[in-house]
Formats: C-alpha cells, structure tokens, sequence
C-alpha cells in the first residue's frame, strides 16, 4: 500500500468528509418540515431499501446488528435529530459529536483495559477546554440540553464503535444497511408514542422536494457513498493516511452551517473549534509525530 495519496483518491477522500460534514446543514433543512424521530426512521428506511436486497448480510451475529442499528441509528442520529431540533445549531453539533473519539476510548478502557496514553490526557484537556467554552456561551441558538443531547449522540456513536470492532473486518457499508434494519422499526414506534400521528402526518403533508432531497441525501449521500468510498479508500491505502481526513468534517461542517444558514461564527466560538480539533488532532496524529520526532532524534545523533 502507498502512504501517499493519488490526487483523485484524494479528491475522493475530501469529497466523504465535505458530505458528512455538510450533512449537518441538511439535517436542519429537513427538521423543518419533519418531526426528529421520523425523519430518523425515513433515513434509516432509505439506507436500508432496497440495498439490503442487494448486499450480501455480513457474516456477524444477529444480537451484533441489532446492537449497532440500535446505538447507530436510534442513539446517535435519533438523539443528534432531537439535539438539532431547536437546542443546538449544526455547527456546533458537527464539532461537539466528534467528541465520540473521546468516548471511544474512555470504553475501551473500560472494557478491553487499553490505557490512556499522556498525549490522550493532553489531547482530551484541550477538546475539553473547547466544551468548557461552549458551555459558558450557551444562548437561544444553542442550549445546556442541546449540548447534552449532542454529547449522548456522541457516547452513542462510540459504543457503535465498539459493537462494530467486535465484527472483525467486514464490509462495513453492507454492515450499515442490515443493521438499519434493527433502528426502523424503534424509530418508528418512538415518533408514534412521542410525537404522535398528527405531527407524523402534518410533517409528511408540510415535506416538499427539499425536504425529501434532504432525507434522500442523508440515506443514500451520507450513508451509502459515504461509507462505500470511505471503505474503499482504506482498502487501498493505510488507516494513517485515510483517517486523518475526518478531521475535516467539523471544518466543513461549521463553514457550510455559515454559508447556507448564516449561523454567526464569533471569536468564542472559533476558539472552542479549535481546542477540540486540536484535542482530536492530537490524538489521531501523536503516534505519527512521535516517530518523526524519534527519527529526527537518530537523525542527529549520527
């Protein structure tokens, strides 16, 4: 495999985290027509038909899908949905659930006893600086239960990480749709018992092109293409290569959120952006800067 990156995988790679990114303006489009909990089970419908017709079911256990479709598509993107529906705005939503990489550690300590690394302690002070930040700029745009709901869809994530790492490798875009599976039918059952049949129905009357666009995009454009491409790139190159270019999506996501939602960018809240992507850069790039600093270390000792 090569560590370096031809100029259309680039492309490519840039193209994933300008969609998951820009998804999270998407998610506001379509929030204003639809309730949260429908608009979760319609996306998880359109990721799930027909392609899991087509896609073979990986070869994991059926308690392991549920378990993912379940932390996935109800923990994450249902309580995200919830979060963005009036108490977070979606810049900051793409940045504060980054946090799950955070998370996914912390689980992984506690369950597989994997220790904290001191770069992770420095890398989790600054994104959690980041937080702190937010936390004291709370306003109408974003709210103490936004932040909190964000977080959870966070922890959500992760422990759809760890659900997903005890599947081995597999192919993680037929892995997504089977799983949808399991999320259907939850997200549909909660939106009847808690948003009920008028708002479904007004919300389905209220959807216009816009909005079904906005579903579809986030069915087929965040989901299918998202994790086809994503997986195809890391079957080509190394995860060092590939994986450092999520870094980008809450860069997107905040400069789409002020370019199509004129969503305000102040200094505090550029400041809190850059305490977390440098806690999350830290933590994905040390093990890279670390063999650079030792060969350079050899370098001069020569």
């Amino acid at each position: 495999m090569n560590a370096s990156l031809p100029v259309r995988h680039l492309l490519l790679a840039i193209a994933v985290v300008a969609v998951w990114g820009s998804n999270f303006v998407v998610i506001k489009l379509a929030l204003g027509h639809l309730p949260p909990l429908l608009f979760a089970a319609l996306r998880f419908t359109l990721a799930a038909l027909p392609a899991v017709f087509l896609l073979p079911r990986p070869a994991v256990t059926w308690s392991n899908l549920a378990a993912y479709g379940l932390l996935i598509g109800v923990g994450q993107f249902g309580v995200l949905y919830l979060a963005m529906d009036g108490h977070i705005s979606p810049g900051l939503a793409s940045l504060v659930i980054q946090l799950q990489v955070f998370f996914t550690i912390g689980l992984a300590m506690y369950f597989a006893g994997e220790r904290l690394r001191r770069a992770q302690y420095v890398a989790l002070l600054l994104a959690g600086g980041g937080i702190g930040i937010i936390i004291l700029h709370t306003d109408g745009s974003t709210t103490l239960l936004g932040l909190a709901l964000t977080l959870l869809a966070g922890l959500c994530w992760a422990g759809g990480n760890m659900v997903a790492r005890q599947a081995g490798r597999i192919n993680m875009l037929a892995y997504v749709v089977w799983s949808s599976l399991f999320a259907i039918p939850v997200l549909a059952a909660l939106s009847l018992l808690t948003e009920g049949w008028p708002a479904i129905s007004a919300g389905l009357r209220a959807a216009d092109v816009q909005t079904w666009l906005a579903v579809a995009w986030q069915a087929w454009g965040n989901t299918l293409f998202g994790y086809a491409a994503w997986g195809w790139l890391l079957a080509r190159h190394p995860a060092a290569t590939i994986t450092p270019m999520a870094l980008l999506v809450p860069l997107f996501g905040m400069g789409s959120a002020a370019l199509w939602l004129n969503e305000d960018m102040p200094a505090w809240k550029l400041g809190a952006a850059t305490l977390v992507i440098s806690g999350l850069a830290l933590n994905l790039l040390w093990p890279q800067l670390r063999e650079w600093l030792r060969a350079r270390g050899s370098a001069g000792t020569d």
